[in-house]
């Protein structure tokens, strides 16, 4: 598995549960997960920038053709405004009917970006790399 470094929010200490969102999305071709993940890269830019957000990793498993992100949120008005903006619907539209999209959330504690990859990590099966310090 090859992940993103982890993308800071504008939310950088958050108090109280934060909303953890798990995506994996499996083309029905591989040849477009290199378009997928370079569409993830570029929302990946506006994220210090982006209401709410906490921060975010991008993953791919290009052997086993999928890839994905897990982002944090402050909750989940945050999280519906960046999933209605219009250069993610663009994506959205592009792929959609382009492969099979998974998803899961759940709200945590803030502690730190390394204890929600971990419990992130579990939910994606073996061969997850491990955070980085």
């Amino acid at each position: 598995m090859l992940r993103s470094s982890w993308t800071r929010g504008p939310e950088r200490e958050p108090s109280g549960p934060v909303l953890v969102e798990v995506t994996v999305f499996a083309p029905a071709v591989r040849r477009d997960l290199p378009g997928i993940f370079r569409a993830g890269m570029r929302l990946r830019e506006g994220w210090p920038e982006l209401h709410g957000a906490v921060g975010m990793w991008l993953w791919t498993r290009p052997f086993a053709g999928t890839c994905g992100s897990v982002s944090v949120w402050r909750d989940r008005e945050s999280l519906m405004s960046f999933v209605v903006r219009p250069d993610h619907l663009d994506v959205v539209r592009r792929y959609r009917q382009r492969g099979n999209l998974t998803s899961s959330s759940w709200h945590q504690a803030w502690q730190g970006p390394e204890p929600l990859w971990r419990r992130a990590a579990s939910r994606l099966g073996p061969g997850v790399a491990p955070p980085s310090r």
